[in-house]
């Protein structure tokens, strides 16, 4: 796991690549790779790379990078893990590619795989990355990233050149690159919690979604092209019976933590004590001889919004063996960590949990583990959010033309006597315009209540659009790629296209990465999501039970006390921290920051804090805090350990 960066000029009179520039991109990226660094370039200085490497997979010098080829025509640097890189190796060698210098390397079988099967060569990887490789035989420039978008790859682009990087903190040492909002951005921010790529909170920095290869030409052309979608090898409406659907489920499960458990490195989990980071544990724990180390945070009697799952995590330990630890988190903690985890987070993620993944992070680095297990992705895979029941509850009662007829009617009537209320207006809406009820798992401010919190400007600029035209070019890509448009496997593919790669994952990759840990994700192998997405939408889901292909393949195999509990979801206690000095903290950012800048409404701040709604506030206070750090200051430095 690590940091990559680099430059690629188009033009020949351009400011030639420097060496200096490179190693400060990588510098900014430490954290991501604390274990060694390098830089390459070429020798008519019109393209180079860095690297900061977290040793995980062949830890000898020889696998450093950038690497080469043994000619020097093909370079690369790479973040990530090819986990059946042994198998690839084999594979090639057995088709005569030879010239090997590395024991087990699987950036050499990158390399190797690109020689012999070319840009195809990313249908062979399982396993999650993001890299640039530079082919000397025609001068292009080929960035990739995994099929799901669980690592990063950010880029800005222009007629001279284009510059990349696994954050776009590395981007921005470089002092001709613009820092201005992108305010379209920002109002899907305020709805998603997050920026849609490819765009960022940066106008002219973008970001390559999940999926997607980009090829830059010699002569400065470019191209990006989309190589793996949600439903791609899913075979159409797979009947078969419940037990077997579970055991196929685990079966693809299981195979998933055997790849992801190797490494040259210890190996943990990150434990809530639910079902899914309980069912990483039981199966990783099958392919050691000793159980491995999990690691857990929970909150004290000062948080009842959250009440600490501590308790089943340790109960779990018990069950399964090994090493488990803990540590309970404070509102002190979250003060003091606040300036950092917005420097980490690059742009706003507005999901408090970014705060105890970064100390779940560090407390398994503090024991020597520098890769872990964590379950993102099962939600989405098997239907375990509530908020998903009631929108496709919702999109039944409202989906019939007569009901149309009467939330028409109604709206009118509410108008008449000043009785809105946002969620309802934004649901009534939807249903009389056709639009779908679901937009995401997660929404901050709903289309009323968002016009009201920005500032008048922004809000005579944007009169005329929602968020929805941020979420049409995913409708379009699911309507043509299943014939089954029904809404839970819209739920479904919106979300692995919205959500979780650009909220979920990223607060995952930048808050391990923060710790110098590499999280891996097996819910996320794309074999799993292919079987997942294979059983009709009726067979995934039934009301009242969520995940339960998912609970019944795991009978047995954990605790039932954790099986049959009722889904928590990890939080962060910001409502009972609002009345202390966090909330001191948010109302000060917040209300400062409305008075002299022009994004949000002054007097609509002032309702928010009256009314103590301290969980909005936070996304107006992570969009502020980021502001001040990454706009208003001139440049940045290296962050400190």
């Amino acid at each position: 796991m690590c940091g990559i960066a680099g430059i690629r000029n188009f033009q020949t009179d351009a400011t030639p690549v420097e060496s200096r520039l490179l190693k400060r991109m990588a510098t900014v990226m430490t954290h991501r790779g604390p274990d060694g660094e390098g830089v390459w370039v070429h020798e008519n200085r019109q393209v180079g790379f860095s690297h900061r490497r977290l040793s995980i997979i062949d830890l000898a010098e020889s696998a450093a990078q950038p690497m080469s080829d043994s000619g020097g025509d093909i370079w690369v640097t790479y973040n990530g893990e090819i986990y059946n890189h042994a198998e690839l190796r084999r594979e090639l060698i057995d088709a005569g590619v030879g010239g090997w210098r590395t024991d087990h390397s699987d950036t050499e079988v990158l390399i190797k795989a690109y020689a012999y099967w070319g840009r195809k060569c990313v249908d062979h990887f399982r396993g999650m990355f993001a890299f640039a490789l530079w082919d000397g035989r025609d001068g292009s420039l080929w960035l990739v990233r995994d099929r799901v978008g669980i690592k990063p790859l950010y880029y800005t682009v222009d007629d001279n050149r284009i510059i990349f990087a696994s954050e776009i903190k590395a981007i921005l040492q470089d002092t001709s690159v613009p820092r201005c909002v992108n305010e379209e951005a920002f109002m899907h921010y305020l709805s998603f919690l997050t920026t849609p790529g490819p765009d960022t909170l940066f106008e002219g920095i973008q970001k390559l979604p999940g999926g997607c290869w980009m090829l830059c030409k010699s002569d400065g052309t470019t191209r990006t092209e989309r190589y793996w979608d949600a439903f791609d090898n899913a075979d159409a409406a797979r009947h078969i019976s419940d037990a077997e659907a579970s055991e196929g489920i685990m079966a693809c499960l299981d195979a998933s933590i055997k790849y992801r458990g190797v490494s040259d490195v210890p190996v943990g989990v990150f434990l809530s004590g639910g079902v899914d980071s309980s069912t990483n544990l039981a199966l990783l724990s099958k392919h050691f001889a000793k159980a491995p180390a999990s690691f857990s945070v929970g909150y004290g009697a000062d948080a009842p919004a959250c009440p600490s799952e501590l308790e089943y995590a340790r109960e779990m330990v018990d069950f399964i063996g090994g090493d488990g630890y803990a540590r309970e988190l404070k509102a002190n903690d979250l003060l003091a960590f606040m300036d950092r985890m917005i420097e980490l987070q690059d742009e706003p993620i507005g999901d408090a949990v970014c705060f105890p993944m970064y100390f779940v992070s560090a407390l398994a680095k503090s024991h020597g583990v520098s890769v872990c297990q964590v379950g993102e992705g099962a939600d989405e895979l098997f239907c375990g959010y509530a908020s998903w029941e009631a929108a496709l509850q919702r999109q039944q009662r409202m989906s019939s033309p007569l009901n149309r007829s009467v939330i028409r009617a109604g709206l009118g009537l509410l108008a008449m006597t000043g009785r809105q209320r946002d969620d309802w207006d934004e649901w009534s809406r939807r249903a009389t315009t056709g639009t779908p009820q679901f937009w995401s798992g997660a929404e901050a401010f709903f289309e009323g209540a968002k016009k009201r919190v920005i500032s008048e400007r922004l809000r005579s600029d944007f009169k005329d659009m929602t968020s929805w035209d941020a979420l049409q070019p995913i409708r379009k890509r699911f309507e043509a790629s299943t014939d089954d448009h029904s809404p839970l496997n819209w739920m479904t593919y919106s979300d692995l296209n919205l959500r979780l790669p650009e909220l979920l994952l990223m607060r995952v990759d930048k808050m391990s990465m923060g710790a110098s840990v590499e999280a891996r994700v097996p819910f996320l192998d794309h074999e799993l999501i292919a079987f997942a997405l294979s059983l009709p939408a009726s067979q995934r889901y039934v009301a009242g039970q969520p995940k339960r292909l998912l609970r019944n393949g795991v009978r047995g195999l954990i605790p039932d006390a954790v099986i049959d509990r009722p889904k928590q979801g990890f939080g962060v206690p910001i409502h009972d921290w609002f009345q202390g000095s966090v909330g001191a903290e948010m109302i000060e950012t917040v209300r400062s920051f409305a008075k002299q800048t022009d994004f949000f409404d002054a007097t609509a701040i002032e309702a928010m804090i009256d009314n103590g709604n301290g969980v909005q506030l936070w996304f107006l206070f992570n969009f502020a805090k980021w502001w001040q750090k990454y706009i208003a200051q001139p440049q940045l430095q290296p962050m400190a350990s």
